[in-house]
């Protein structure tokens, strides 16, 4: 299975797992799907009370969509399908409280779950880059989604850097996206901590404390979203011009860490 859902009922906490770690947990539909199916069960799964988000593996917290997957598009200029859109737990409707953990790389798509997740908590060697516009893609929903967690301007530079450079886990901390820098592979364990304590809060407090966060911001996003399918439609190169810059790309790196 592409995904792991373990949990304690002892505490009330859930710990999530992308299980893709050869793919540097990139999202298939297989992966999409059974995020979806996750959030959605877990609405109803009154033992969990708080969730952390993660990804197998040392080397990524996610690359976001998986460039071998095939999404058909519709034909009609008015219609686009992003499987990601969907993948996050605030829009399946689950207000338990979710905390990502990320180790390694987080970037691209990444940043649908990062920008749904309650706070970020990050070992010291994670790393944090937005690539589409290094590969001739419009960077929208991510972009809105940064855009809504650190200063505009450092969204601005992470998303329009592209491959060149990756955000550090500390500056990611400085910045606001991240609430809390741990040593190298502590940060599940820093996310379980957390999670265990708003755990044993009472529970209706709690989502209703996310849906007044959440809510504060909502409406500035929604607004957005509506006209990333147009920014994209008319930014975007043609996939094959993308495939090719993407094959392109330099062995070994080619950017440096802020």
């Amino acid at each position: 299975m592409p995904l792991r859902v373990e949990t304690d009922k002892e505490t009330g906490v859930a710990v999530v797992t992308l299980d893709r770690p050869h793919r540097h947990n990139a999202i298939d539909t297989a992966l999409a799907g059974a995020l979806r199916a996750a959030w959605r069960g877990l609405r109803f799964d009154d033992g969990v009370r708080a969730v952390v988000l993660t990804g197998a593996g040392d080397k990524a917290f996610c690359t976001g969509i998986d460039r071998d997957v095939d999404v058909p598009q519709p034909s009609s200029p008015y219609a686009m399908d992003d499987p990601l859109l969907t993948i996050g737990p605030k829009a399946n409707d689950l207000w338990k409280p979710v905390i990502a953990a990320v180790g390694g790389m987080a970037c691209g798509g990444a940043f649908y779950l990062l920008g749904e997740a309650d706070f970020v908590i990050a070992d010291e060697h994670a790393t944090f880059f937005d690539p589409h516009t290094t590969y001739g893609m419009v960077s929208a929903y991510e972009a809105m989604h940064l855009a809504q967690r650190m200063p505009p301007g450092e969204a601005a530079r992470l998303a329009l850097m592209g491959s060149a450079e990756r955000l550090s886990a500390r500056r990611a901390y400085e910045n606001g996206l991240v609430s809390e820098v741990t040593e190298a592979g502590g940060a599940v364990a820093a996310a379980i901590r957390c999670a265990e304590v708003i755990a044993r809060q009472p529970t209706e407090a709690v989502q209703g404390t996310v849906r007044a966060v959440w809510a504060a911001t909502e409406a500035a996003r929604a607004h957005a979203f509506a006209q990333a399918p147009h920014l994209i439609a008319l930014g975007n190169l043609p996939p094959g011009r993308q495939a090719e810059l993407f094959a392109s790309r330099p062995a070994g790196g080619g950017f440096r860490v802020r």
